[in-house]
């Protein structure tokens, strides 16, 4: 039986996840009791709003007061019940700021140029990241915002050149963050860069224990 894992929000916005995890073996549910579901993906969107990890607005957009919420309440939910959790780009935001960290508003080099991803590389620290992909390798980047301050229980796994957390995982829960797209990078997409299906794959392996 596939792993179900739950989404905040409707398919048609997030269908490239839901895509991702199916490639990888699993089932992306939308408006499922998530009680139901045996882990939690958190995607990429717009910026939280800033006074949820106590900062003025200085450089925030496109938010969602009922979207950051929701996606609060579930990983209180999830990670109460020793479910696995990813967070993707926004994601990836959400899960710092809920364990008490900050972000940077805005962070140069690192966003979309005329709507394309950039590609850069980053450094793996000991983890499954490195088993997968080595010690270097190639990801994506479209986001505007970075980690600030670490949340606490967070370990960083990957680092971009200019010293940005591209990656991290709670010491002790089955939560990880990754900032750039897995979903957007597979094996037949850009020239150099990393399959990105290895991360759901790896995700799934533990939803299903």
């Amino acid at each position: 039986m596939r792993s179900q894992i739950c989404i905040w929000g409707r398919e048609e916005q997030y269908r490239n996840y839901a895509e991702a995890i199916a490639a990888a073996g699993g089932l992306a549910c939308f408006g499922e009791d998530p009680k139901r579901c045996d882990a939690l993906l958190l995607p990429g969107g717009g910026d939280l709003e800033p006074w949820r990890y106590g900062q003025k607005n200085t450089a925030s957009r496109n938010l969602d007061k009922d979207r950051d919420q929701t996606e609060l309440d579930l990983l209180d939910e999830f990670t109460a019940a020793g479910k696995p959790v990813l967070g993707i780009c926004r994601g990836l935001q959400t899960i710092n700021v809920f364990f008490g960290g900050d972000l940077v508003q805005d962070w140069p080099g690192h966003s979309a140029i005329e709507g394309v991803d950039r590609l850069h590389s980053v450094q793996n620290a000991p983890s499954f990241l490195r088993e997968l992909y080595g010690e270097r390798c190639m990801v994506n980047s479209c986001h505007h915002q970075i980690i600030g301050r670490l949340g606490t229980g967070l370990e960083v796994l990957q680092r971009a050149e200019d010293g940005v957390v591209e990656a991290f995982r709670h010491k002790t829960l089955p939560v990880w963050g990754i900032q750039w797209h897995p979903e957007r990078l597979t094996a037949d997409c850009q020239t150099g860069t990393v399959d990105g299906l290895a991360v759901y794959r790896a995700f799934l392996s533990q939803a299903a224990l």
